[in-house]
């Protein structure tokens, strides 16, 4: 099937333009003025932004956390992030302590495949990484999977330990892999969490105050110190706090390659949010934690500056009645996550229109830099002849309210229940294939498709 989009407004990173653009065979064949070509479907976009497809990069899908799992699976998942204009994603798989990690990557493609309706990568959780088995990372990254994620967080469940950190490093980057590192000081933290279980102090807030910015901003330091060490680069995933970005601007400053992403949650919600009646309190409980509110400014002044290179989501939905509530009376028992995936490119966007950032730098921290941080540029990420024809129709004008009554996750409720939002995905196409159309879902489970990422430096400048 052939399409042609017409007289869209064109939004890369680089350029805005008006233009027609000609798909074929799932991908970007033309892009010209006034195109005269035969297609099997004409969209006229005028008066409408074209952009790139976003790319989500660290989403948690069907994921077992506390006893529970993750409510969306890869079919609901993905459908909910092509109606927010998402047309990517690269989801966790982990590793359990003592098992292989060719094991939890033939887990989560069989989470994947048939269900997926946009296309998929994996990340690596590295749990455990004995010397006999470090040679199984150089497959994955033959296999198209070149990330891996450390925790420093979570003792004897995900956290490694700084040798363990650094072996995985060291190793990484003999084979152009990226290593992403959950910073917070895991083993602070855990006796934080004690001494507020003691004293009686078991409502969800507390999951917030026991786990302090320093402590982030520690770990972040501690991880920039490693990777220096390894003479590797790093990428630092959902920083929340100054004391966080102050330690990655420092060492940008000094030339290092260190690299950051935020999440809508740190730049629109804060400790403000908390203190609600009852056990509403944990719908907001997530790792790390909402922060103080003026770190928020902090935070839009670094995805405007270049300090953070990419917004993704940290999706990791529980339903409030039946799962978050597992933890009434201990909050360490609550499952840690939030949703998030549907509303990315919505909540990015009003950052345009509150002129935090501007049209160009929206494209780049929700599918430009994604792509070229994580291997999969120029076949995503831009719209140019040549490249998957992921394509997002943007209506500027469209006004709706966030609510989890109109919401496509499966969640039963919204960390932005109410928020009023202008800009909206109008039409969604996948490798050339209309899959959202005003609000009506014209995918199916299973289109999706397994991207086979490149190496780290080959597409990123």
């Amino acid at each position: 099937m052939s399409l042609l989009i017409k007289n869209g407004r064109i939004i890369t990173a680089e350029h805005d333009y008006t233009a027609d653009i000609f798909i074929e065979k799932e991908k970007i064949t033309t892009i010209g003025v006034s195109l005269d070509i035969a297609a099997d479907t004409i969209i006229n976009a005028a008066g409408k932004l074209v952009i790139p497809g976003g790319i989500d990069v660290h989403t948690h899908l069907d994921l077992p956390s506390g006893g529970t799992t993750s409510s969306d699976n890869f079919e609901t998942g993905t459908r909910a992030a092509a109606f927010g204009g998402t047309t990517s994603l690269i989801d966790f798989a982990t590793q359990s302590k003592g098992k292989k990690m060719r094991t939890a990557l033939d887990t989560w493609w069989a989470k994947a495949e048939g269900k997926a309706t946009i296309d998929y990568g994996f990340h690596m959780i590295v749990t455990d990484l004995p010397e006999a088995d470090i040679e199984d990372l150089g497959g994955m990254v033959r296999e198209g999977v070149t990330s891996f994620k450390l925790f420093m967080a979570y003792p004897n469940v995900l956290m490694a330990d700084d040798a363990m950190i650094y072996r995985t490093m060291k190793y990484a980057s003999q084979k152009g892999a990226l290593v992403a590192m959950h910073a917070e000081n895991g083993g602070v933290i855990d006796l934080l969490v004690q001494q507020a279980l003691a004293e009686g102090k078991t409502d969800p807030i507390y999951h917030c105050l026991t786990r302090p910015t320093t402590s982030e901003g520690e770990a972040v330091n501690r991880t920039i110190a490693l990777s220096q060490m390894a003479g590797v680069p790093v990428y630092i995933v959902h920083v929340t706090s100054n004391d966080a970005l102050e330690k990655i601007a420092e060492a940008r400053d000094r030339g290092l390659p260190v690299f950051a992403e935020t999440c809508p949650q740190y730049l629109y919600l804060s400790l403000d949010d908390m203190h609600k009646p009852g056990f509403e309190d944990a719908k907001l409980v997530f790792s790390p934690p909402l922060r103080e509110k003026w770190n928020q400014d902090k935070l839009w002044g670094g995805v405007k500056n270049n300090t953070v290179q990419i917004v993704s989501t940290d999706h990791c939905p529980f339903n409030f009645h039946t799962q978050k509530q597992l933890g009434l009376g201990n909050f360490t028992k609550i499952p840690n996550g939030g949703p998030g995936i549907e509303h990315r490119m919505q909540l990015m966007y009003d950052g345009v229109n509150n002129k935090r950032i501007s049209l160009n730098r929206w494209v780049e921290v929700t599918s430009t830099n994604p792509a070229k941080m994580f291997g999969m540029f120029p076949q995503k990420g831009t719209i140019a002849p040549g490249t998957d024809a992921d394509i997002v129709i943007w209506d500027q004008e469209k006004e709706c309210v966030i609510s989890a009554a109109t919401h496509h996750m499966a969640v039963d409720y919204s960390m932005y229940e109410g928020k009023k939002i202008k800009g909206n995905a109008e039409t969604v196409i996948s490798r050339g294939e209309v899959i959202v159309d005003n609000d009506a879902f014209l995918g199916k489970a299973g289109r999706g498709k397994f991207i086979k990422r490149s190496t780290y430096g080959s597409t990123w400048q």
